[in-house]
């Protein structure tokens, strides 16, 4: 299962996949990302098979627990289990990322009031740039996923197990393999279910992530004052840890578009380890444990791990598991599981910012 590097050689020999908007080279990103992740942990191929096997196992197994509690079931045969190691994750999320921004890019790039330069050299070396750039930071999260219901834009969605980082996780820890593998899959199956029993969820998912991330992109005559925006609030970004380098270059209004998005993500997070704490107990004999050892290892990140935690906004992902949580436990106790679940009756019963914050506002929106 360890992660085998490439060469400085290998990768100039990568072929090239620089999009159709010709701004970012995503084969290179690939090869930038295998290049710089962490190897994984050294084990021997049975050792590695075994794992592998386990997390499939542990995928398969905790589908009826979680469909039967969150009231919600994906139709038959959708949605693969996909173990992957850290590379494997770097390719699925780079393509991921490919299908996500490339309309983005395009409409960016056809905003310019001044013509794009057309030199193929010119293309193919700023195409490196932001190839290298996707890389890094693809290779920084590949080491600390565990799992992921990839989205697929414009591709086929399934949930990505990392087996590495789960085997590195529970070693670092100290708890029982089996019972943390199922946990973790308790997760992700939650949103595997979201994602496949809610029809429309998935594309609006998508379609808000382009929205934003077309509105967030600077036309290039701003980039002077996006910079001075940088030297101005980066100070803060570190010191506040709130939405990472989003709250660098957002303006008020942007920020409460970031706050929809937001809204959403902490709904999907904190649903998912609702499901996963209700479940986790009747099948799960350790889950106490692991579940105290995961929360300490989340509190004990130092230094600059910590720093590029809150640059990329993942401090506010922690954020949201907790709000999200918070907000569906609030409205199960008040109209139930059923009456939670009219969350997912379309785009308008979604939690709204101030409803996240305030779940009787939900409520009384929803149920009157």
């Amino acid at each position: 299962m360890e992660d085998v590097g490439m060469t400085s050689t290998e990768m100039a020999e990568q072929p090239s996949n620089i999009g159709t908007s010709g701004f970012v080279d995503w084969g290179f990103a690939k090869a930038t990302g295998r290049l710089l992740v962490q190897a994984g942990p050294k084990v021997m191929p049975d050792q590695a098979a075994e794992v592998v096997a386990s997390l499939r196992s542990a995928a398969q197994r905790s589908r009826g627990p979680v469909a039967e509690t969150a009231r919600m079931h994906s139709p038959e045969g959708v949605s693969e289990v996909l173990i992957v190691d850290r590379p494997g994750w770097i390719d699925a999320n780079v393509d991921s990322l490919e299908s996500m921004l490339e309309p983005v890019i395009t409409t960016m790039l056809a905003r310019r009031r001044t013509p794009t330069p057309g030199s193929p050299l010119l293309m193919g070396v700023g195409g490196k740039v932001t190839g290298a750039e996707v890389g890094t930071f693809t290779a920084f999260l590949a080491s600390r996923i565990l799992g992921q219901y990839d989205l697929a834009p414009d591709g086929t969605p399934r949930l990505l197990l990392v087996a590495p980082n789960v085997l590195h996780t529970e070693k670092e820890i100290g708890v029982d393999p089996a019972d943390f593998r199922l946990w973790i899959c308790l997760h992700e199956e939650t949103h595997r279910v979201q994602f496949t029993a809610v029809p429309w969820l998935r594309q609006h998912v998508i379609d808000s992530a382009r929205r934003l991330s077309m509105d967030l992109a600077p036309d290039p005559e701003q980039l002077g004052q996006r910079l001075l925006q940088i030297t101005q609030n980066l100070p803060d970004a570190l010191r506040s840890g709130g939405n990472g380098l989003a709250d660098v270059f957002a303006t008020p209004e942007q920020r409460a578009e970031i706050a929809k998005v937001t809204a959403i993500m902490s709904l999907l997070e904190g649903h998912a380890d609702v499901v996963m704490d209700d479940v986790g107990p009747l099948i799960v004999p350790s889950v106490e444990e692991i579940r105290a050892k995961f929360q300490q290892r989340r509190h004990d990140l130092t230094g600059l791990d910590k720093i590029l935690r809150r640059l990329l906004g993942l401090e506010a992902k922690m954020r949201q598991y907790r709000d999200g949580a918070r907000f569906v436990r609030a409205v199960t106790a008040t109209v139930g599981t059923d009456g939670f679940n009219a969350v997912w009756t379309s785009p308008e019963t979604l939690p709204l910012p101030e409803e996240i914050e305030n779940p009787p506002a939900w409520v009384q929106r929803v149920h009157g």
